[in-house]
């Protein structure tokens, strides 16, 4: 796995292209790692302080969850050097957008990303930019549909993203009108521990959990971790966190969900975050989902989860672990060795799958429909992983090989 993980680490991406904002400071990179079956995917996100090389490992990280979610394109991904809290975002957006339309028209399909909203900015500067949707460039590399065909899915592509939830058992409240978008990843992440239980053996049902961040991924997380039968003991968060030994009641974790202040946890018991930082480390808990920023979680950190009861962790954030290696690092081996690491290109598939699912010809709209494709999705790559692999551990360099095998 190692080998092949270096082949793939260490080979220049196909394409980058690079920009330089005209009115602002701001300077934004597309990475396309390859063309594979002709186009190549992954969202746009901002942040102050990105650089190129954080965009390039997050393309090869969308070209290997390709390899689970479908369709069999290249990884890609763009990110912009900017603070998105200045009030100039939008400008910067809508240049942005407008130089890189030429690549969303023939090759690279996007979406929203850390900072940058897909139904809100992502879609309508897009079609400011004469762009039919941000995925169309999948549509014609890789689809090569008929123009009648395009225009059927990108119409069910785009309904499908922004369709509101309507059955009780996928939103907290149906009359917040949640989205597919909003909660489709943390979802998965939840969902690939229920399925890690079902395929390895054992039940959800009981077993205590701990997230890491509380914005979109994480707090949907924790919602149907609740709601599958797990006990949220413990939430950290940028600002603070919570902390209940018997795990917080679904109705709990579900005004928690409801109460967030945009996407940070709000509650008037609210553990400050040095605080909490210091307690979460030394719960008891079977379960950890990791849904902050990458690369925050520590060997020491989760070394204390492992020597207490720690079972399986699916994670949210893209390399959550403070390792430097762009896949596998040593923080990283060393946990896989120990405990059951679901790795994110499977447990974070979520939205990615469904831009898959709504571009497949006249697919179900259901709310059913979308979250059993994620679900069942998810449970086949977790049972090929088993299939090479029955010991609960070594499951992340297991499904590596797996999916490097379709690369290298």
């Amino acid at each position: 796995m190692k080998e092949l993980l270096k082949v793939y680490e260490n080979k220049e991406p196909e394409i980058v292209f690079h920009w330089n904002d005209p009115e602002t400071e701001a300077e934004g990179w597309t990475v396309i790692n390859s063309l594979r079956g002709g186009a190549a995917g992954g969202g746009t996100r901002m942040r102050e302080g990105l650089d190129k090389n954080e965009v390039l490992s997050l393309a090869k990280t969308m070209e290997v969850k390709f390899t689970v979610s479908g369709p069999a394109i290249g990884g890609a991904k763009s990110g912009i050097n900017f603070d998105p809290k200045d009030p100039r975002k939008k400008g910067v957006l809508e240049r942005w957008y407008k130089a890189v339309s030429p690549l969303l028209k023939s090759y690279y399909g996007t979406g929203g990303d850390l900072n940058v909203d897909e139904i809100h900015e992502v879609i309508p500067i897009t079609e400011d930019c004469g762009v039919w949707h941000p995925q169309e460039g999948v549509f014609n590399g890789h689809f090569r549909p008929t123009e009648a065909d395009k225009i059927n899915r990108i119409g069910q592509l785009r309904q499908g993203v922004i369709k509101v939830l309507e059955n009780t058992d996928y939103s907290p409240d149906i009359s917040r009108k949640y989205t597919v978008a909003d909660m489709i990843t943390g979802f998965g992440v939840a969902e690939a521990v229920n399925q890690y239980y079902q395929i390895y053996g054992g039940d959800i049902k009981g077993k205590k959990a701990i997230v890491q961040g509380f914005g979109n991924v994480g707090s949907a997380a924790a919602y149907y971790l609740s709601q599958m039968g797990a006990k949220v003991v413990g939430i950290i968060d940028r600002a603070g966190g919570l902390i209940n030994e018997d795990g917080f009641s679904f109705e709990e974790i579900k005004n928690l969900f409801l109460n967030k202040e945009g996407n940070t946890l709000n509650a008037n018991e609210l553990i400050p975050f040095e605080e909490i930082n210091q307690k979460i480390w030394n719960l008891d808990a079977e379960i950890f989902a990791p849904c902050a920023a990458s690369r925050l979680v520590t060997r020491e950190q989760i070394s204390n989860l492992i020597d207490k009861k720690l079972e399986v962790i699916s994670c949210g954030a893209n390399v959550p672990f403070a390792d430097k290696e762009i896949f596998f690092g040593p923080i990283m081996e060393f946990i896989d060795e120990r405990v059951s690491l679901i790795p994110d290109f499977i447990s974070n598939c979520g939205m990615a799958r469904v831009f898959a699912y709504f571009m497949e010809r006249r697919v179900q709209m259901t709310d059913e429909a979308i979250f059993n494709d994620t679900s069942m999705t998810i449970k086949n790559a977790i049972q090929n992983t088993f299939n090479n692999n029955s010991d609960k551990t070594n499951i992340s360099k297991t499904a590596f090989e797996v999916a490097l095998k379709q690369l290298v």
